[in-house]
């Protein structure tokens, strides 16, 4: 790696992944934009130096206290107001900050911000915070890579094919629901996409499935039909065993479903959500909108919900509105999605634009604001799912879009204005020209479901690798080029004739083509 000023810092080159991972802006990592004079001034001891006593009392010639000489525990206090960028640079300072840095419990932190818990409870393998970070921000990185498609069908022989409605992926534990029209809950595996179980059937369409560890609920006419987890085995559903659960209380079919540690969300075309409580299945809130609901999503203590052409943040204790977007869309709001943290609120419409929003506290004047947005489709949004840094979307037009969120927010935060630009997205997956209805995105993979009626499963597991590979051959091919062109050179040079690669024909300003030159040289011949 190399810096401005070489001699004054003390680098660690085994770190140099953490700052090339955190982000695709991180170039400037290698040789920062800093004066030169500010670097003199603030250099920082050799600590081998230090260790033979040489830096004595003061850390540097001019007699300057550096943070090197602060106590270790006051220096992870500083750290805490970095962000990840800033504590990745930080690691290639010098060995003493290296250690700090790594080790830091804002990884953590980090971490959890952006993807919430890993799989499992705690790191795995002995690896730290800052690895796992490392290691999933790359993962991020898959979904502009090759991938694979697998094609989940539900239906065998002569049946009638009928339109999937709802696609769930339960990450814990890397499993699959579906329902739709035939009115029948599924349960595939997401490695092998392998049919587990399936339901009986519950007499009408299911347009909404959410899970979690303990419970999975689908949403009928009016009811929300449940299984409870084994008593032993969690994430572990009998579909046909005897852990059913019903629920009613809406007039309508319910259309999004909601789940937290202690409550669940359901919306229907009444007009209203329902908060339940998991434990004795009474209802607690009713929250009422101006229209059918959509689409919720719960985080922390709000519920965002859009109903008619508005998009609505709900306080979930108290039941009261907090904020209101009215006419996000020109036509019906049709989709929400939120970030883990729920800072982040992006919305879909009928007129096939996506906006997404910074939602701040409630003691702010301003308490939700319009940061971007986008209009990759031409027909209906119909299911928005959020994976940092990756908002994927389904529309009827029969396309998904791809669109990566990272630079909006960091322009967004520098600059603390609205951005009104409209960008198309990173990548478009299309082709299959039937409307696709749901859609459920994960670490590599994507999940959708339509009026074809089959699930299919994106998979980018192995893109990296996919890109590693074609890399190490571009750059053999690469070398194998100018070992032939340094042999060429030499045996010109010793056959006294003149380096012929270097020739190359000129287009002609008349037709532009590069063949002129030479057909002057062949008539010049014969004559």
């Amino acid at each position: 790696m190399a810096f401005e000023c070489q001699e004054s810092f003390h680098l660690v080159p085994s770190n140099s992944i953490i700052v090339s991972s955190l982000s695709s802006d991180l170039s400037c990592v290698l040789r920062p934009n800093f004066p030169q004079k500010t670097l003199k001034k603030q250099t920082l001891p050799n600590p081998k130096e230090e260790d033979n006593g040489g830096g004595g009392g003061d850390s540097g010639s001019n007699g300057r206290r550096l943070i090197t000489d602060l106590p270790a525990a006051l220096v992870s206090e500083i750290f805490h107001c970095l962000d990840a960028k800033d504590l990745g640079i930080v690691a290639c300072v010098s060995t003493l900050l290296n250690n700090l840095a790594t080790n830091h419990l804002g990884w953590k932190k980090f971490y959890f911000e952006r993807w919430g818990p890993p799989s499992s409870p705690s790191p795995d393998s002995g690896k730290s915070w800052n690895e796992l970070f490392v290691e999933r921000q790359l993962k991020s990185k898959c979904f502009m890579g090759r991938y694979t498609m697998d094609i989940l069908h539900g239906v065998c022989g002569n049946t009638e094919v009928k339109a999937v409605r709802a696609v769930f992926l339960l990450k814990t534990s890397k499993l699959i629901f579906t329902s739709g029209y035939d009115s029948i809950v599924r349960m595939w595996g997401m490695e092998d996409g392998i049919l587990i179980a399936g339901s009986r059937p519950l007499g009408c369409t299911i347009r909404a499935i959410v899970a979690d560890d303990d419970m999975l609920l689908a949403g009928g006419d009016g009811f929300i039909q449940g299984w409870r987890a084994i008593e032993g085995n969690p994430h572990c559903f009998d579909l046909t065993g005897n852990n059913e659960l019903r629920i009613r209380g809406h007039e309508g079919p319910i259309t999004c479903l909601g789940l937290d540690s202690q409550r669940i969300f359901s919306g229907s075309w009444d007009m209203s959500i329902r908060i339940w409580s998991r434990t004795s299945l009474k209802c607690l809130k009713k929250l009422m909108h101006v229209d059918w609901v959509w689409s919720l999503a719960p985080c922390g203590s709000t519920v965002a919900s859009t109903a008619g052409s508005h998009a609505y943040v709900w306080d979930i204790e108290s039941g009261e509105l907090v904020d209101l977007v009215r006419n996000a869309h020109m036509g019906k709001a049709t989709s929400v999605a939120r970030s883990f943290l729920g800072d982040l609120l992006f919305t879909g419409g009928q007129d096939g634009a996506i906006h997404m929003f910074e939602v701040r506290s409630s003691t702010s004047v301003d308490g939700i604001r319009m940061i971007a947005t986008w209009k990759p489709h031409t027909d209906h949004v119909n299911s928005l799912a959020f994976e940092f840094p990756w908002l994927v979307s389904a529309s009827s037009d029969g396309r998904l879009a791809l669109i990566n969120v990272r630079n909006f927010l960091q322009c967004s935060r520098a600059k603390k204005s609205v951005l009104c630009a409209v960008e198309p997205p990173q990548r478009m997956l299309h082709g299959f020209g039937k409307d696709l209805y749901s859609i459920a995105v994960g670490a590599d993979r994507i999940i959708c479901g339509g009026e074809e009626g089959v699930v299919r499963v994106w998979n980018f597991s192995q893109a990296l690798e996919a890109a590693k590979r074609a890399q190490n051959l571009r750059s053999i091919r690469l070398e194998n080029r100018m070992r032939r062109r340094k042999a060429q050179i030499e045996l010109n040079a010793k056959s006294g004739r003149p380096d012929q690669s270097l020739a190359s024909p000129k287009k002609t300003q008349m037709s532009g083509s590069r063949n002129g030159i030479w057909k002057g040289k062949q008539r010049d011949r014969k004559n």
